[in-house]
């Protein structure tokens, strides 16, 4: 792979090439991508989207949203750094092509703010309770076997089309909302195809599955409905094929924006579960102090007389020591990562692996399996399976030409671009799946209780 090839600012539907060197300074193409991505409807769901904990009713707790800003934050710092770095190494950029180190940054910045995009209500169970419904509800009981309401189409489906529905991912819906046509508009955001490439963490499809330990085989990157122009994004940037069944290796920055993503997860989700009284503030200063003892000033530590302003002295000291150790990892990998062959994160990589470590065990103790966050999480799996049935059952029976009076009147309830039932019934229930996954959690809830007949 090549910097030229990856830094490509084509959108889709491009006929001529575009040059940095002929950018608007004032407006330049990689910051367009973060203005289309921030003023999006579905990143502005992300607000009521769960982070950590579901449905919570105080300030202190991040939402998907304010968790993806963050990141940006963290992303655009990231891509600054080593793109200062990239240049020193590869003058003709500059010289030649007129790349500048805000380039690396805002693709960074952009791609993280996006990485987040298609996830379902409910964090990541959200993902888990839709795979289920098409897939097995509940383990053995005795010899019998309960399986999700979703198996009845298993039959009528390729098999990568229902891998798609059974192991859905919402990193592949977000490159299908970033991408995908729909009547009016073409190319969904029309974002640059570097811009894409950073945001493909898995560039793969979900079939064939790969039990391997490479950090590109963790999950997938597009469902069956996006992969012609997932290949095109591949080609045009240049990305190295890793074997002949569609997979590819990741675009470079992909590594800057996943550590971006790490960094403020292992200390922001920690800090939501101190502020939540989850995690005591002696346990917390302890951990984050072992993380930064290099570079803490204890005098002006000391003179912090607050809990609240002693843990954002830490939490911007632990972001910012790891930002270094995370760019530093990248420019000291970069020959290995350009030729495909880089496999962990960058964080794997880290010199700090085990307060990292220490850090995500206690957030993982008091936090994710915290009591609260359970509760609402099983909640969430019903929910969300309520309303994958009631809706799948509607648009298959319209599509059928079978549906009841109650299909036709649930049918009314979608927004117009999830009525579509005039493709193959993989694209209807993939479109039913997205409509879920595009729900915030109270909306999630409010539909639930309508349909249900709880509320009126």
């Amino acid at each position: 792979m090549n910097w030229e090839e990856l830094l490509s600012l084509r959108r889709f539907g491009d006929t001529n090439k575009r040059l940095r060197k002929e950018q608007d300074e004032t407006r330049l193409g990689f910051e367009v991508d973060y203005d289309r991505v921030i003023f999006s409807s579905a990143f502005r769901s992300l607000q009521d989207k769960t982070q950590v904990i579901p449905l919570s009713k105080t300030d202190f707790v991040h939402t998907r949203l304010t968790h993806s800003l963050e990141v940006s934050v963290v992303g655009r710092s990231l891509g600054r750094i080593a793109g200062k770095q990239l240049l020193a190494k590869y003058p003709h950029l500059r010289e030649i092509h007129g790349y500048q180190f805000n380039d690396f940054g805002a693709i960074v910045a952009a791609a993280s703010l996006a990485h987040d995009i298609g996830n379902p209500p409910f964090g990541h169970s959200g993902e888990k309770a839709i795979g289920e419904f098409f897939n097995s509800g509940e383990k053995a009981i005795g010899e019998f076997f309960k399986s999700g309401p979703g198996t009845v189409y298993q039959g009528e489906l390729t098999a990568k089309e229902y891998q798609d529905l059974i192991d859905f991912e919402g990193n592949a819906n977000g490159f299908k909302i970033l991408t995908e046509s729909r009547e009016g508009v073409e190319g969904g955001l029309r974002l640059s195809y570097a811009t894409l490439g950073a945001f493909l963490k898995y560039p793969k499809e979900s079939l064939p599955k790969k039990p391997t330990q490479h950090i590109a085989d963790k999950k997938y990157a597009c469902f069956q409905a996006n992969t012609h122009f997932f290949n095109e994004v591949a080609t045009e940037l240049g990305l190295k094929q890793r074997s002949q069944d569609g997979s590819y290796a990741r675009h470079p920055l992909t590594f800057l924006v996943e550590a971006a993503d790490d960094i403020c997860y292992t200390i922001i989700d920690f800090e939501d579960g101190i502020n939540l009284g989850l995690i005591s503030e002696d346990f917390a200063l302890e951990y984050l102090i072992k993380l930064v003892k290099d570079r803490i000033d204890t005098k002006k530590y000391h003179g912090l007389a607050h809990m609240e302003d002693r843990l954002s002295y830490l939490r911007a000291l632990a972001i910012n020591t790891l930002i270094s150790d995370a760019t530093e990892t990248f420019i000291k990998n970069e020959s290995e990562i350009l030729q495909g062959n880089f496999s962990t994160s960058l964080l794997d990589k880290s010199n700090y692996k085990a307060q990292i470590k220490d850090i995500l065990s206690l957030s993982a103790e008091k936090v994710y399996r915290s009591q609260e966050v359970i509760e609402k999480e099983i909640a969430g799996y019903r929910i969300i399976a309520d309303i994958l049935e009631a809706y799948s059952n509607a648009l298959v029976k319209s599509k059928n030409g079978s549906a009841s009076n109650y299909d036709q009147l649930l049918m009314t309830t979608l927004p117009p671009k999830y009525q579509d039932i005039s493709g193959s019934l993989y694209s209807v229930l993939l479109n039913c799946c997205c409509y879920v996954a595009s729900l915030s959690d109270s909306a999630a809830v409010h539909i639930h209780n309508k349909i249900s007949g709880k509320q009126l």
